[in-house]
């Protein structure tokens, strides 16, 4: 009975196909709010759907020629899995807890990097020049963010008395108030969104992907089944990465009329600022990627550690 549940879990509610359709509504959202700031009327809300849908059950996957066909058909579900994992692990703690375990925060964290290194691998293994030189970026992106990204997420930690079970990250909020009202927290969760921004691959951190530069980068050589999938795993990231965000630093989900509406205004706040700095900022090249989050961004984070040992 226990297997059945767990499938469940991470197979139906929370896990991925309920993250798999809110991820895709929610790109739905990206892609209507950015419609309308360039006056155009955007997409129906099916329009996702339907794409994924033609991508997983009409069109050909073809495999390049000189490709390792294990690891380019197979880095897709890897990403699509970690995913989903994620998901269903964030919301579960959300839902109950009392139900995490000791080091889930860091078990999280460690999953969140499979997906772009999955994009990587997956591209260095078709043998084409353009999916390389895209991987290459991804792979200098990841170094670039990861270092701020593991900074940030100390904050909450080191406030909530070094607690590494988002339950215990969570409860501490809950008693206490948010982490993201206090200068510390706040200047936390900048360093981390905008990591997370980088981690989605979005503008102007796109640079893997730069359709008008190398058509696609790391995704050039993908089609059908494939790519479908790697959508899929996409639009996951994009709903689970601001739930992730609310639980560090908002106190996550309470279960009441009053902490769903409070915690779905703040997935919208949180998805809203990702989408005008994506609409407001042009792709930048990858060095000054990594310059801007060694940079600006880690001394941030930094800045933040020293702010809450002193208890602001």
């Amino acid at each position: 009975m226990k297997l059945l549940e767990y499938l469940f879990l991470y197979l139906v509610f929370p896990g991925f196909l309920f993250s798999a359709a809110m991820g895709l509504m929610v790109g739905w959202v990206d892609r209507k709010v950015t419609a309308r700031l360039q006056w155009r009327v955007g997409p129906p809300w099916y329009q996702n759907f339907i794409d994924c849908a033609k991508l997983l059950f009409y069109k050909e996957t073809l495999l390049p020629q000189g490709a390792s066909k294990a690891l380019f058909l197979g880095m897709p579900l890897v990403s699509a899995a970690c995913a989903a994992l994620v998901s269903t692990i964030v919301l579960v703690i959300n839902f109950s807890p009392d139900t995490g375990f000791m080091g889930d925060l860091i078990v999280v964290v460690y999953l969140l990097m499979i997906p772009p290194a999955a994009l990587m691998l997956g591209a260095f293994a078709s043998s084409n020049t353009l999916a390389s030189l895209g991987a290459s970026r991804e792979m200098k992106l990841m170094l670039s963010y990861e270092l701020p990204f593991i900074l940030a997420i100390i904050v909450p930690v080191m406030k909530s008395g070094y607690a590494i079970k988002l339950g215990e990250i969570m409860m501490v909020q809950q008693q206490n108030g948010m982490f993201a009202g206090s200068i510390s927290g706040a200047l936390s969760l900048v360093a981390a969104l905008l990591c997370l921004h980088a981690k989605l691959g979005f503008v102007p951190f796109d640079m893997p992907e730069a359709e008008t530069e190398i058509m696609g980068g790391a995704y050039i050589e993908y089609s059908g089944k494939a790519l479908g999938i790697f959508k899929i795993s996409k639009a996951i990231m994009l709903f689970v990465a601001p739930v992730f965000l609310i639980t560090l630093y908002f106190g996550g989900i309470v279960l009441s009329a009053e902490g769903i509406i409070r915690a779905v205004l703040q997935f919208c706040l949180i998805l809203l600022v990702m989408i005008v700095i994506k609409n407001t900022n042009p792709r930048v090249r990858i060095d000054h990627a990594v310059r801007f989050f060694w940079g600006f961004v880690t001394l941030t984070a930094v800045l933040a550690i020293a702010l809450a040992y002193l208890g602001y």
